[in-house]
């Protein structure tokens, strides 16, 4: 059974920094690639940030210079580095694995406030 576990939320003041955690159990986790995405309220879910299985990552715009999604394949977790925090990134973070099949984690939430 494929299962993903995310930790590390909370509620922070803006400027503040967070790190999420995710790892998983009952996949290959060195040949999945990793997404970490969010929900704010009342809005879709939006992919935040990208790792390949070689390190290669990649950010949406709006949390470049401020996010560092990384991966240790030895621990099968992968990490969202979130710096510089600001009210709109408010959310429910979910982390994503795509390997045979599209896993999701059950979310933390992070809330960032003024």
């Amino acid at each position: 059974q494929v299962q993903l576990v995310e930790s590390g939320g909370g509620l922070v003041q803006a400027g503040g920094s967070l790190r999420l955690s995710c790892t998983g159990s009952g996949i290959i986790f060195n040949i999945a690639r990793m997404n970490w995405y969010r929900q704010p309220p009342g809005k879709q879910r939006e992919l935040v940030a990208t790792i390949t299985t070689t390190g290669s990552a990649d950010y949406t715009n709006s949390v470049k210079g401020r996010f560092t999604i990384s991966r240790d394949n030895a621990k099968g977790t992968v990490y969202l580095q979130m710096n510089s925090l600001k009210p709109e990134d408010t959310a429910v973070y979910y982390c994503n694995a795509i390997e045979r099949y599209n896993y999701w984690g059950q979310g933390t939430q992070v809330t960032v406030s003024s």
